[in-house]
């Protein structure tokens, strides 16, 4: 009798330890799955509940991800913790705050997406196992149930490959390398960044294997790239497949488009499918973007295309929804109208600016939406991974009740974080994904109230004024915008004259009054002694200070060309100096923190190599798609600075030397010589070719130095 009570004791003992829920506590803070109750209840209605028993919390749900998003909950609105990109674990007091009255929460809302393709190379590009364990801790933490899963997709497509008698060399020409995956698994390029060495791909499946299955420990689902069509572009000439180009992506050739007519499209998906499963198991959502931004579909019976990826998809997994992603003419509408109601999930992509669900204020308006299929309500928010405040707090709210309410409210079944650049502006993340959880519209300047004890322990007055300045100001780009992401710095522009963009297709307009933004760093700056050493506090006050001296770069600028217009050459030096000296304050500043260090991108990279030769290609991608991008046909094509990032360290070497080479050549044209023109490319390129190192250390105590910063500017 007694051995079974000891075996008993021990069974109990392990499946506790073995709790995915117990391990994120622990994660969290060591010892702290000891202060709360977890209770699994089944029910078919998503929800958490908050409760105390004794000096535990309680925390129960209908499975692991909402019991997360519970614990979320009660840290942020009990507890005053506040879990985030910045800072995934925190000291929890010795003695929870008790739950005095239980508090339940409900939704509707199906399902939760996270991640973007382009995510996956502008920031998750160099992760290894630490960081990815952190980030599905975030996602559990943040009620995410369908992620998009792609890492080590290139070892599956790879294995399909050398089966249909490619040869290696063949297959890397085809496969891209690793800082430009997200645009190969989105049909726009081959081989661009590559090849990949073959630990790069013994590490990625290794790398996935981990990833999926901590996902599915939590129970959340993958969502990982399907079958759509796609071959080599070659593909016709080496294997005698009947293909349809679907042209170019700028400058990149694309790859081949399979016909459906083509007897041999089933036995392609269901290899594909075939050597996923092998690879990391079986999965009920599959993502696929045929024709993708701009891909041609001359030749394409649409409706055939559509029905055969679907039956393959099918037959694969007769449970799985293809997911699609809404982005200018996709999903054609020919190719979606036929399928069945319910196996098919739409991503509305740009939902807090070019919604396509059936809004008829918008510039991409759908007249029928997606028709009878089931859609998510979507926020980008970031382009590129550039860094900036930015965001439509209010409209986001109201959209999104709106679109809830309206004539397709009945097919929204959730919301998706779809950002191409992540670990920034978390204040909108986190309401973005609290929206499923709020069955009632509310008000921004509450749940601001609410944010702000959460983010920073403490309700400050002072600080609650910061954000209320912030979310009335460069919060509240207007509803109709389209533009890109945030107003961007004039810092890492391309020199010119007049700035209006750094990348192509956003802009530097400013739809906002920057003096708030000023008075909101000031804010910060006069309680920050009290908030040393507060992590969230303090990556705050550098974010936040560092969109301001952004706010005097711009008027500096402005004011060294009409220096050079109106031809006086001492304002002109004066003014030029002032700017510079703006960048490396700028420089400095962001140096105290290793998110916005270059050093913490590129060190990434080159860990990741086992090789002198993988850590130099790896960091090669690195340099090239944070400045460049493509090549000097498709830098100067659109695609250069598209992912700049205003960082320490490629502020002070890439950025301030473009600035300088410029004053110099306007300085040269004042005088009356005749300097050459600036070939910015060839300025550009070789920062991309070199080893030098950069720290990924903080350096500097980041109060002293904001403060220090703060008058040296003269803000």
């Amino acid at each position: 009798m007694k051995l079974k009570c000891v075996l008993l004791l021990l069974i109990t003992c392990l499946s506790v330890q073995a709790s995915p829920i117990q391990e994120l506590l622990e994660r969290i803070d060591k010892g702290a799955s000891k202060k709360f109750l977890i209770e699994k209840v089944k029910s078919d209605q998503d929800f958490f509940e908050l409760d105390q028993k004794g000096k535990k919390v309680v925390v129960r749900g209908n499975n692991y991800v909402n019991i997360a998003t519970g614990i979320n909950w009660y840290l942020k609105y009990y507890a005053g913790i506040h879990l985030s990109w910045n800072g995934m674990q925190a000291k929890l007091p010795a003695e929870l705050p008790p739950v005095t009255q239980k508090e339940r929460r409900e939704t509707s809302m199906k399902y939760r997406y996270d991640l973007n393709y382009c995510t996956y190379s502008y920031t998750m590009a160099f992760w290894d196992w630490e960081r990815w364990e952190k980030e599905i801790d975030w996602m559990a933490l943040h009620g995410i149930n369908i992620p998009l899963s792609v890492v080590g997709v290139e070892t599956v497509w790879y294995n399909v490959l050398e089966k249909l008698g490619y040869t290696k060399s063949e297959i890397n020409d085809f496969i891209a390398g690793p800082g430009f995956l997200a645009w190969w698994l989105m049909n726009n390029l081959e081989g661009w960044g590559g090849p990949n060495p073959d630990n790069w791909y013994k590490q990625q499946t290794a790398l996935q294997q981990r990833i999926v299955k901590r996902m599915r420990e939590y129970g959340i689902e993958p969502v990982f790239p399907g079958y759509a069509g796609i071959v080599p572009h070659n593909a016709k000439e080496k294997i005698g497949l009947n293909v349809s180009d679907p042209g170019n992506w700028g400058a990149y050739k694309r790859p081949a488009f399979l016909q459906p007519t083509d007897p041999r499209f089933g036995e392609i998906a269901q290899l594909y499918y075939k050597e996923l499963e092998k690879l990391y198991g079986k999965a009920n959502y599959f993502s696929m973007d045929p024709f993708h931004e701009g891909g041609s579909v001359e030749g394409v019976d649409l409706d055939a295309a559509g029905k055969a990826i679907m039956r393959e998809m099918k037959t694969a997994n007769p449970k799985a929804v293809w997911v699609m992603q809404a982005w200018q003419a996709c999903p054609h509408q020919a190719m979606i109208e036929n399928l069945p109601q319910g196996d098919l999930l739409v991503l509305d992509l740009f939902s807090e600016s070019r919604p396509q669900w059936g809004d008829p204020q918008s510039t991409w308006y759908r007249k029928d939406g997606y028709g009878k299929h089931d859609w998510l309500y979507c926020m980008l928010l970031n382009f590129g991974g550039n860094v900036g405040l930015h965001g439509k707090m209010n409209h986001v709210i109201q959209s999104f009740y709106d679109a809830k309410s309206g004539s397709k409210g009945e097919m929204l079944k959730g919301v998706g974080i779809t950002m191409e650049g992540s670990e920034n502006n978390p204040v909108m993340f986190e309401l973005l994904c609290e929206l499923p959880w709020r069955n009632e519209r509310f008000e921004k300047d509450e749940w601001l109230r609410n944010y702000t004890f959460a983010r920073y322990g403490t309700n400050d007055s002072q600080i609650m004024e910061a954000w209320k300045l912030l979310s009335n100001s460069i919060y509240n780009c207007p509803d109709r915008s389209v533009q890109e992401g945030t107003t961007e710095s004039v810092f890492c522009a391309r020199p010119a004259e007049v700035i209006t963009t750094v990348s192509s297709w956003s802009n530097c307009e400013v739809y906002y009054n920057p003096e708030d933004v000023i008075q909101a760093a000031r804010l910060f700056l006069s309680v920050a002694d009290k908030y040393k050493g507060n992590n969230n506090f303090e990556y705050d006050l550098i974010d936040i200070l560092r969109q301001a001296i952004t706010e005097k770069g711009r008027v500096v600028q402005r004011a060294v060309t009409a220096a050079y217009h109106a031809g006086n050459i001492k304002a002109f030096k004066m003014l030029s100096t002032q700017y510079l000296h703006l960048i490396d304050c700028q420089d400095e500043l962001l140096g105290t923190r290793p998110e916005f260090k270059v050093g913490s991108w590129i060190n990434k990279a080159r860990k990741l190599g086992q090789t002198q030769d993988e850590k130099d290609l790896y960091e090669w991608n690195a340099r090239v798609q944070i400045t460049t991008w493509g090549n000097r046909q498709a830098a100067e094509g659109g695609l250069r600075d598209y992912a700049h990032r205003e960082w320490n360290g490629l502020l002070k070497d890439f950025y301030r030397y473009r600035w300088s080479t410029y004053f110099n050549y306007l300085e040269a044209k004042m005088r009356g010589e005749n300097p050459k023109e600036i070939d910015f490319y060839s300025i550009e390129e070789p920062w991309t070719l070199q080893h030098n190192t950069y720290s990924d250390s903080p350096q500097g105590d980041v109060v002293i130095t904001a403060k220090r910063i703060w008058k040296e500017v003269g803000l």
